[in-house]
């Protein structure tokens, strides 16, 4: 049985890469431990399920040394005492199908004379959040006391989901790496992304993270938009970010979903820190550590109380099981993965014989042509 001679490097590269340790993998590469120390080398078929385990194309292991893979977007992630240097593959294939989908939007938008979209780009980190964030609302028709009436935090989102998308926004949310529910999104990697264009605005949110989290991520992605500035972001409310792009995309986000002058007719002063965010978050539904972040910026509490009521919080929102994006029907799914206007996008072009159904299964994640047609129902783009 022939052997392959690899760079043991290359092996760790990948492994790594794909977020595994040798224990994770133990069951189907007993050896990878004497691989990757170069005591035992891998057979072609090893080596070819090896990669396909860590989700990297086979050819990369042949590589003299691993390939450095930049994120090919800005990252303003700011997450303390992490290494942010490395991008996962499920990071780098999730960034990359969204820009395949994004390209072809763009050219779909071209082909039918789409009008560019006007408000991408009008703002600067100069402005006003508060000024920025009524200019958002006005452009999305977006009424705050329907965003307080919505029964849950999924209806809030999904309704504001919508709004982004009728204002020419593609806006897609998912826990995995495309359609495949083995590759779960890192919410401690990630929150989201925006990729600015004109033509083909793109959010991605990362569907792992709780409700009322992906409500601030969406806005605070938005928020990017209106600058014309693409980036992958980790929003977390409450925490001050780096000064700059982030920092000033939080102010927004947080004045969007919940503007001071709102919040001061409605703030309770006899209630405690505690019983105040909750009551606070389910009224207009955002976290209670938007809530919280709030509370401070109208001057209701000073900064210790902030920060110790802001640990005692995300302590225990990590207890919490989060709302993972899993489960339900598959064509309601769909919609939320790709986005509507994607989704919808894509069905038409290919039943009207533009788009090859090869390239509609690969951007909507589908593999069989009964299962296009039937989301081509579910989602109105046929009878």
């Amino acid at each position: 049985m022939t052997r392959i001679p690899v760079n043991p490097e290359l092996l760790t590269w990948a492994r790594e890469r794909a977020g595994l340790d040798t224990l994770a993998l133990a069951g189907r590469f007993p050896k990878l431990g004497e691989w990757e120390a170069g005591e035992r080398q891998p057979t072609l078929r090893q080596l070819e399920d090896f990669a396909r385990a860590v989700h990297v194309a086979v050819g990369y292991l042949f590589l003299p040394a691993p390939p450095d893979e930049p994120l090919p977007i800005p990252d303003f992630r700011t997450l303390a005492d992490r290494n942010l240097s490395r991008p996962s593959s499920s990071l780098l294939d999730t960034l990359y199908l969204c820009q395949q989908r994004q390209d072809w939007f763009r050219d779909y938008a071209r082909v039918h004379a789409l009008p560019t979209l006007d408000f991408i780009g009008t703002a600067s980190v100069q402005d006003s959040p508060q000024e920025v964030a009524e200019a958002m609302r006005q452009t999305l028709a977006h009424n705050m006391a329907e965003q307080q009436q919505s029964p849950t935090w999924t209806a809030a989102l999904h309704q504001l989901i919508g709004k982004a998308e009728d204002a020419g926004v593609l806006v897609m949310a998912s826990g995995v790496v495309g359609s495949n529910s083995h590759r779960k999104l890192d919410v401690e990697e990630f929150r989201g992304f925006a990729l600015a264009d004109d033509l083909a605005p793109l959010v991605f949110i990362n569907g792992a993270d709780s409700k009322a989290a992906q409500m601030f991520t969406l806005a605070h992605e938005l928020a990017h938009l209106w600058l014309g500035e693409s980036g992958i972001s980790d929003p977390e409310a409450g925490r001050l970010a780096e000064a700059g792009i982030e920092r000033w995309c939080n102010a927004v986000a947080a004045e969007f979903l919940m503007p001071l002058a709102l919040l001061r007719q409605d703030y309770q002063g006899g209630m405690s820190v505690a019983d105040e965010i909750q009551r606070l978050a389910r009224s207009f539904k955002v976290s209670t550590l938007v809530a919280l972040r709030r509370l401070f910026d109208a001057g209701f509490i000073d900064e210790p109380t902030l920060w110790r009521h802001y640990r005692e919080e995300l302590a225990r929102i990590r207890r919490l099981d989060r709302e993972g994006s899993g489960g339900g029907d598959f064509y309601h799914t769909l919609g939320a993965r790709t986005g509507k206007r994607f989704a919808r996008a894509v069905l038409a072009s290919t039943l009207e014989g533009q788009t090859l159904f090869q390239d509609a299964f690969r951007m909507l994640g589908v593999r069989k042509t009964a299962t296009l047609y039937e989301a081509a129902r579910e989602l109105g783009v046929m009878l």
